[in-house]
């Protein structure tokens, strides 16, 4: 049985192959479908670590091989240290066994496409056109054919390029750079988002952007027969539920996830549109649509994609779904090797596929690679159908391409190899008028098969004549489905208004990729005429469908007619209103009045309500429009924090409007008493606490106060959350730091709720009181919860000891764990008593975590005492230092006798307060944010990866985990992750449960950090057989 995976616009189905045949091979165990063999082609010496590769016209492989260099990428871009070179296989055995180097001293390449006689290769940030002008094997000529001019950490900004079957070049941008590209009759597009572009094969004319996203690295992209767009790419959402990375169907105009303020300034059509296929942290590569049909009819079109991280090489069957399309997922070949790296994967002529397999080298920025292991070769291996029959020149090399004329041309079109028909594609194209007349033949004989027709309209989309252009249009009305999406992308890539008639009829009567299909044509064109029929045919859909709706809206937003569009709101469809609504608000000149929107929150149509919600949340000037909805949703009955999350989340977003914030303190000034009242006081004060203000408003502070003084306990713990979350300001704040004063003094109350009080004090010059200083102390042991303790070490740093407490703390570095030590050691870094100092010095030489902390580190907290501590402090230094060079012989003691875990056991330990795992990360959508998502890292990590990231979080970081050191002008040091941006300040979290808010006019220095947020020392709280349940425990998560 298939497993279902359902969600907005996807249908993923998971099969798992019913038979499996496993070879071993190379040092590995493959795993493929019953009936396939795989065999080594090419390694060290011929190539030895090939990253992407493409075949020319006589079956020679081109591929880009790595150095092996982990080097920064400005210094590779400097250094030039990898090539291509072309394989050969002279006996005609499958097997390559000639190899010459084709390009040396090239940058990184990251995709290689053999066209016209020339490599195209993108080596970031440019894309060479490499030709061998005189035969030799050797590029004599090289030829920058696009300038991405920008080339960050990761390298990438540039992936490509890919032949579009319409014969233009695409490519992908990654990285957030910065780019520009000028759009004729309209403003430059200036972007940092993601994308996929275009541009004619011979480098003329605009770069067209046809898909938007905010994921990091889009990679590869392979086409549909009909010309539909499918892409790879990592992180396409923030890590959470085991998902990370997948395949899109990147249809034009489309704007894809992650979120991310990169893509705010481009038009959206609503939500951001979801994914094909699921592939958590994958690091997708490699893509091929598998035209032949050596593998079988059910092979036919699939799309095989590169898993990098996974080992393997998946398999796609693609079927329509609405507009858009559904996959069946399975496997095509797996290997047990943790060194296999699948990067590339092709078709070859006669059926068979070529899967580059990088071997071990890289490691820069590479989410799971551990090490570098440049010295682990990789390799290219052939997959074949044991069963399939050869086939005759596969590649057409017995033809005489130089002397076919266009009617011979035309004839190949519908030849069973797919090598021919491309190749007969290419030459018709360049033969212009000849050409036409000859492909007009195709649709005027009853007998021609499908792929030639399909074929035909390709070889007519590359030719610029008004007959090439005419019998595109005739085949818009072609009985195959495939051959009319195929016409339709030549009608819109060309803007064809002559085709209208046609698409208009499409429109009404076509699939609902055909609609999503006219719909981009008519807003291409600009068409104000055709703004009344799209919102018809908007209306007239039976079922909810997000790809044809975004067609609609995007064209909407493209035509740019207000008036028109404006018709729509006064629609009683509520698909009509919402798709109208979308266009107003994100087309040049158009405007939506505010009231009309808020109005639909309160729509009995659930999709207007959301789509209302999503605008509203883009929108945070209208706070005041919102305030009497805000009024009317407070109001209702049973109103409470469990069912009013979207409610809370709109109050939030808008507390920066005036009438917002006095709204939400007028709720928390009705009578105290009131029980009925109390659940929307509480939903008022989560809003608060949510805000990000930069500081409490006044009359915040007023109900904040008055709030501290009742005695309803959930509302004055929350009164607390709130204050600890947005800062006092420096003035004006003196009654609610009393009201916390009393609170943190008051014996009723609890401890927990007196350490959240004082942790909710702003800093200031006075002395901590000794009372408040001991409870403090009394909770800072692994018998106190992980909040708790947070909370405490949180108002220690806050507050100004003095000398005795400073010793009094010292005293009890050695008994506290790995949590809190790191952070408390930051009230030291300006101590200079000579005690205090010694004693401090003593006790960390008690601690059992000594050796997990870094040289470095201590020796900042340690500089200002005086000589004598320097001294004594020494020897802590040669012992944390010694320890470092043990580090791995540990880690290989420890994993060597680990064995046997319970996952049982190790599941009670990863939610224990002593361990503290889930405060910082989530498995499945339970426990925190700070840290990765857990809940497929089994599939990603061995044992040994698992153990040294609990024994030495430093080591390495996870892709978007990585720390940074902000340096404040004031000379105060701040480590963690960033978790928000934005033009006033930068949000860091420091801890599981801490975050610090530091203005940017505050900042001198940003730079990456060295020490990981994760806290090292876990070992020494735990038995070797509690390590082992732990370490079980995650590997279980798959």
């Amino acid at each position: 049985m298939p497993r279902i995976l359902l969600s907005l616009g996807l249908v993923c189905i998971c099969w798992m192959p019913a038979f499996a045949v496993e070879v071993q091979l190379n040092g590995h165990k493959f795993t493929l479908p019953d009936g396939f063999q795989i065999e080594l082609v090419a390694t060290s010496p011929l190539v030895d670590r090939p990253i992407t590769a493409d075949f020319d016209e006589l079956g020679r492989l081109y591929v880009a091989d790595s150095s092996g260099s982990n080097d920064p990428v400005q210094k590779q871009l400097e250094d030039r240290s990898h090539r291509i070179v072309r394989l050969q296989d002279t006996d005609g055995d499958g097997k390559y066994d000639k190899s010459i180097v084709f390009a040396d001293k090239m940058m990184f390449s990251e995709g290689t496409l053999w066209y016209d006689g020339s490599l195209y290769v993108a080596a970031p940030p440019s894309i060479w056109k490499l030709t061998d002008t005189d035969g030799d094997g050797v590029a004599d000529k090289r030829e920058e054919w696009f300038a991405g001019k920008t080339l960050t950490g990761c390298a990438n900004d540039l992936h490509g390029p890919y032949l579009g079957p319409d014969g233009w070049i695409y490519w992908c941008k990654g990285a957030f750079a910065e780019q520009t590209y000028e759009q004729p009759g309209k403003k430059p597009l200036v972007t940092k988002a993601s994308h996929i572009f275009r541009r004619r094969a011979d480098g003329t004319g605009p770069v067209e952007n046809v898909m938007t996203g905010g994921m990091d690295n889009p990679v590869d992209v392979v086409f549909t027969p009909g010309g539909e767009r499918l892409f790879t790419t990592t992180f396409l959402q923030n890590p959470g539920g085991g998902l990370r990375d997948g395949m899109i169907h990147a249809v034009y105009g489309g704007v894809y996830g992650k979120v991310h303020n990169v893509t705010d300034f481009h038009p959206r059509t609503g939500d951001l549109l979801p994914p094909l296929v699921h592939m958590g942290a994958a690091a997708p590569c490699g893509l091929a649509r598998y035209e032949s049909d050596a593998f079988g009819d059910d092979f036919r079109n699939n799309v095989f994609a590169c898993q990098f991280n996974m080992h393997k090489v998946s398999r796609h069957a693609l079927k329509p779904r609405g507009a858009t399309f559904e996959s069946t997922d399975s496997d095509l070949v797996v290997s047990d090797h943790l060194d296999f790296h699948p990067t590339d994967v092709i078709e070859d002529a006669d059926g068979s596929v070529i899967v580059c397999d990088t071997g071990g080298w890289y490691k820069l920025c590479c989410p799971t690679s551990q090490l570098a292991k440049p010295d682990v070769i990789g390799a290219v291996y052939r997959i074949r159908r044991t069963a399939a029959a050869p086939i005759d020149d596969p590649r057409g090399i017995k033809i005489d391409w130089a002397k076919q004329s266009a009617a011979n041309l035309t004839e190949l079109l519908g030849d069973r190899r797919p090598a021919v028909q491309h190749r007969a594609i290419h030459l018709l194209g360049r033969k212009g008028a000849e050409a036409v007349a000859s492909l007009k033949s195709v649709f005027e004989d009853k007998r021609a098969s499908e792929s030639a027709r399909l074929n035909a309209i390709w070889a007519l989309t590359r030719i610029d004549l008004p007959a090439a252009r005419g019998l595109v249009r005739n085949a818009l009305l072609d009985p195959s489905p495939t051959v009319q999406q195929a016409a339709l992308h030549s009608v819109s890539l060309w803007r064809d208004p002559s085709a209208m008639p046609q698409v208009v009829k499409l429109l009404r009567e076509g699939s609902p990729q055909h609609q999503r299909l006219t719909a981009e044509i008519m807003g291409r064109l600009e068409d104000k005429s055709a703004v009344p029929l799209l919102l018809e045919v908007a209306g007239a859909a039976e079922t909810a469908d997000r790809f044809r709706e975004h067609g609609i809206t995007y064209a909407l937003i493209e035509i740019a007619d207000a008036i028109e569009t404006a018709k729509g709101l006064n629609s009683s469809n509520p698909t009509v209103q919402r798709l109208s609504m979308v266009a107003l608000d994100q087309m040049p000149g158009g405007r939506v009045d505010p009231a009309f929107v808020v109005g639909q929150l309160s729509s009995q149509d659930a999709s207007l309500r959301e789509t209302a919600l999503w605008m509203v949340g883009r929108h945070p000037e209208w706070g005041d429009a919102l305030a009497g909805y805000f009024r009317q949703e407070l109001a209702r009955p049973k109103v409470s924090p469990e069912n009013s999350e979207d409610l809370i989340k709109l109050l939030a977003r808008f507390s920066s409007t005036g009438t917002v914030q006095d709204l939400i303190a007028s709720q928390l000034r009705s009578p105290a008493g009131a029980e009925s009242l109390r659940p929307v006081k509480i939903v008022s004060l989560m809003a608060m606490q949510r805000s990000a203000l930069k500081q409490l408003p006044d009359a915040w502070i007023a109900a904040l106060t008055a709030v501290l003084a009742t005695t309803e306990d959930s509302m004055v713990t929350q009164a607390i959350a709130v204050v600890r979350a947005v800062p006092l300001p420096k003035t004006g704040g003196d009654d609610l730091v009393a009201a916390l004063k009393r609170q943190a003094a008051d014996p009723s109350s609890s401890a927990e709720r007196r350490i959240e009080a004082l942790a909710a004090f702003p800093a200031s010059g006075a002395l901590l009181d000794q009372a408040s200083f001991t409870l403090l102390l009394g909770h800072l042991g692994e018998q106190t919860s992980v909040a708790t303790r947070s909370a405490a070490v949180e108002a220690l740093t806050r507050a100004k000891l003095s000398v005795d407490q400073q010793a009094s703390l010292a005293n009890q570095v050695a008994s506290i764990g790995p949590l809190e030590l790191n952070r408390l050691l930051g009230l030291f870094e300006t101590a200079t008593d000579e005690n205090v100092g010694r004693k401090l010095v003593a006790s960390l030489k008690e601690s059992p975590i000594l050796t997990k902390l870094r040289v470095d580190t201590v020796k900042q907290k340690l500089a200002k005492f005086p000589p004598a501590v320097q001294q004594e402090a020494e020897p802590l230094y040669l012992e944390i230092n010694a320890e470092a060079g043990k580090q791995k012989q540990r880690l290989d003691e420890l994993a060597n006798s680990l064995h046997d875990g319970d996952v049982r056991r190790g599941q009670q330990i990863f939610h224990s307060s002593k361990a503290a795992c889930s405060a910082c990360h989530a498995i499945g959508y339970l426990g925190g944010t700070i840290g990765p998502d857990l809940s497929r890292i089994g599939k990603i990590r061995t044992e040994r990866d698992l153990l040294e990231s609990l024994l030495y979080p430093s080591v390495s970081f996870v892709r978007s985990y990585e720390p940074v050191l902000i340096v404040t002008k004031s000379g105060k040091s701040i480590n963690g992750l960033i978790r928000r941006e934005t033009a006033d300040e930068i949000t860091m979290a420091t801890g599981a449960k801490e975050e610090v808010r530091i203005s940017r006019d505050d900042i001198e220095e940003i730079v990456p950090g060295t020490v990981s947020i994760m806290p090292a020392g876990l070992e020494t709280q735990f038995t070797r057989e509690q390590l082992a349940d732990l370490v079980a425990f995650l590997k279980s998560r798959q």
